[in-house]
């Protein structure tokens, strides 16, 4: 398996997330330090550390994703190890943020780092127990999983928009989305969920799976890569 990653993004983004997280614990304490020293002031202490917190939240959202190591792409990239050469992924280099292109078709795949029970029910996606510390960090650590289903919808739009452009209108394939569970103590449960979902260590079973009624032939992925991969 070929991968293809916007290194600078990730740096840059991941950089980015470090300086919030700094500026976040200098302001937490310069409203704490309001608060003690200067009871009168007690409006801008409380402004001080209501700006601290919501700085805090965007530095683990942005250091979750960009920062800590293993990364998502980290963690796709090593449950993908093993994949015929046919198949790239693409890291951040493409209107998904994730792309698989190879035999078994085109996926755009949508990690979460969710623990616990997660599950689809009455045409959401659910995540319940995990235990305190999961419920602590769903609380103040941890990304909602929001609307998986419009995430995906809006990606494989942008794909097939991209594609479009380059390509011939007959020679644009399908894009399909494909859930992806990154955390190691998580349960999945899709239910009648229209958007397929795995664990993380079940992603490339199910692509070698999508791999036996071969969807692509190797000139359809090699037009593909020519379209993705031009500037």
């Amino acid at each position: 398996m070929k991968i293809i990653k916007n290194e600078k993004l990730i740096q840059r983004n991941g950089k980015i997330g470090n300086w919030v997280s700094l500026g976040a614990l200098a302001v937490l304490g310069g409203g704490m330090y309001i608060s003690f020293t200067r009871p009168d002031l007690f409006t801008y202490s409380l402004i001080a550390l209501v700006a601290g917190f919501a700085l805090t939240q965007i530095g683990m959202y942005m250091g979750n994703r960009w920062g800590r190591s293993p990364r998502r792409d980290e963690k796709l990239d090593a449950s993908l190890k093993g994949l015929h050469s046919d198949f790239t992924i693409y890291h951040y280099s493409t209107p998904a943020s994730h792309l698989l292109v190879g035999p078994a078709g085109v996926w755009a795949l949508l990690p979460h780092q969710q623990g616990g029970r997660v599950y689809y029910e009455k045409n959401r996606w659910r995540v319940r127990g995990g235990g305190f510390m999961q419920t602590y960090m769903r609380l103040f650590g941890q990304e909602g999983i929001g609307r998986p289903d419009l995430e995906a919808e809006g990606e494989v739009a942008a794909v097939k928009k991209f594609l479009v452009k380059r390509m011939a209108g007959d020679a644009v394939p399908e894009i399909k989305p494909l859930l992806v569970f990154t955390h190691d103590q998580v349960e999945v449960e899709p239910g009648e969920s229209p958007i397929p979902a795995v664990r993380l260590k079940q992603l490339k079973g199910f692509i070698r799976d999508a791999s036996k009624e071969r969807k692509l032939s190797s000139l359809q992925i090699q037009e593909i890569a020519r379209a993705l991969e031009e500037s």
